[in-house]
C-alpha cells in the first residue's frame, strides 16, 4: 500500500485532484486528451505502480480509470488541488458512493 508516487520529480498522494494528459493514437494521428480527478487508489510496487483517477460525470455517474506511472503514454500530470484535510485512509473507495460525494 502506498500513499503517495513521483511523476517527474513531482510528487502525489491519495485525495488530491490530478489533470492526466495521455495520448491517444487514432489510425496515424496521436492527439492528447486530458483526465481529470482525484486519485482513489495507488497500488503496486517499482514498475507496476499504478494510480486509479475517478472523475464526476454528469447525473452522479463516476468514470474510473488506472493509470500506469511509468506509462509511456502518459504526457504529463498536473497538480489542481490539494484536499482540505488530511487524508487518513490509503484507499479512497467510499468515494464511490454518490452520498459521500454530495457532502
Amino acid at each position: 500500500m502506498s500513499l503517495k508516487f513521483t511523476h517527474k520529480d513531482i510528487e502525489f498522494n491519495i485525495g488530491e485532484t490530478v489533470k492526466v494528459q495521455y495520448k491517444i493514437k487514432e489510425k496515424d494521428k496521436e492527439r492528447l486528451q486530458a483526465f481529470d480527478g482525484i486519485i482513489m487508489a495507488i497500488t503496486g510496487r517499482g514498475d507496476n505502480l499504478t494510480f486509479l483517477v475517478v472523475k464526476k460525470a454528469t447525473d452522479g455517474i463516476s468514470v474510473e480509470r488506472i493509470f500506469p506511472v511509468n506509462s509511456p503514454w502518459i504526457d504529463s500530470i498536473k497538480k489542481i488541488r490539494s484536499p482540505k484535510h488530511k487524508v487518513r485512509r490509503s484507499k479512497l473507495y467510499f468515494l464511490r458512493k454518490e452520498r459521500a460525494r454530495s457532502l
